[in-house]
């Protein structure tokens, strides 16, 4: 059978003849315009020579993303596709920087919805196309975090925004920083911490956070003097956590459970993880995972790395395998699992003092995640 396609190793500057040809010499500035190595930039062009298609994708991933084409557009675009099916990926995505509406609706590809905030040099639209036949994940918004340090908060506001609970103001950067001020460990959100500010924040939400080390976390970068102020902190969410009714499951959540959850119980899990495989540093993280699709959990990453080429549309509906997030989400030190499960409403939500953190004087039922 004739190839489809070929991949090209890129190498941004010493275009090959062919391509020089094609492409407009404005589409290959971009194309340079910034490192894309991370990311296993590719090109994939198909057997006539007619079309191409500059492809990146984050590592530990399971999709690939149209940059942009050159030439013949369908050719081209059909020549991914079958790259696609043949990895085993779960989703194709199109940046809009030269994309018609037409070309990528042709091309079987949906718009995604566009981001809550968009900084200058960004694509004004993007495009994804999901590979399974019964593909398709309901799409929260997505909201890019404006400080190195409020993912958690950004995660919980995106996640309840998606579940309709609802915020008194719109997600922006005053709702992510007032958040992560009622969260922080300083200046991380820790589990405990967070779970207890969502249920503060949301009373009417189930939430249940799962963290398998009774040891303090996140905190090994720090002196020990440092440590020990954000220890009693941490201890002190405990506390709160046991008054207000959020239970902290000491079991590790398995990833079964995890896309269970998701899947089944329509459950919105922050999750924490290192960025090290995604990202090639060691940070912990937050993601928000809500969607599953054959092989893969589909996460909302509140942050991306413009330096490597990367935008909104690599962060959102952003599918990653299952042994690829079961990796990642253990933590070092002590490889412990950090995650706040946010399920449907409950039947009859305590009354809480936010000021205090205190139930009221009453009888409440309880239900458990």
């Amino acid at each position: 059978m004739t190839p489809t396609y070929t991949v090209v190793p890129y190498e941004p500057g010493a275009w090959p003849e062919w391509l020089r040809r094609t492409a407009p010499s404005d589409v290959l500035k971009c194309w340079g315009a910034v490192d894309r190595s991370p990311h296993a930039p590719r090109l994939v062009v198909t057997h006539d020579g007619d079309g191409a298609a500059l492809l990146t994708a984050r590592p530990s991933t399971a999709y690939v993303k149209i940059v942009d084409t050159v030439g013949d557009v369908p050719k081209a675009v059909d020549a991914v596709l079958s790259y696609a099916y043949e990895q085993g990926l779960a989703q194709v995505k199109w940046e809009g920087w030269t994309a018609s509406a037409e070309d990528t609706a042709a091309a079987g590809f949906a718009p995604l919805r566009l981001p809550l905030t968009r900084g200058p040099g960004e694509p004004g639209a993007g495009y994804v196309r999901w590979l399974d036949k019964d593909g398709g994940i309901a799409e929260p918004p997505y909201y890019r975090q404006s400080t190195a340090f409020t993912c958690g908060a950004v995660t919980a506001l995106i996640a309840q925004t998606h579940a309709g609970a609802g915020t008194a103001d719109p997600i922006g950067r005053q709702a992510e920083l007032t958040l992560w001020r009622e969260a922080t460990n300083f200046p991380a959100c820790e589990p405990v911490g967070l779970g207890v500010a969502v249920r503060r924040r949301w009373q009417t939400s189930r939430v249940k956070v799962h963290l398998d080390t009774d040891e303090p976390v996140l905190l090994s970068h720090l002196s020990e003097s440092e440590q020990e102020w954000r220890a009693v902190l941490q201890h002190a969410s405990r506390s709160d956590a046991e008054r207000l009714g959020v239970p902290v499951d000491a079991r590790r959540l398995s990833q079964l459970a995890l896309r269970r959850g998701i899947g089944q119980e329509r459950q919105h899990v922050l999750l924490l993880v290192s960025l090290a495989a995604m990202q090639g540093f060691d940070v912990p993280h937050w993601v928000l995972c809500h969607g599953v699709v054959p092989g893969a959990v589909v996460i909302e990453d509140p942050w991306f790395n413009t330096a490597a080429g990367e935008t909104w549309v690599d962060a959102h509906l952003l599918p990653v395998p299952d042994a690829s997030l079961d990796a990642m989400s253990l933590i070092a030190p002590g490889r412990f699992r950090g995650a706040v499960a946010i399920g449907r409403p409950l039947l009859d939500p305590p009354g809480i003092d936010v000021a205090s953190g205190q139930k009221e004087a009453r009888a409440v039922r309880h239900v458990e995640l």
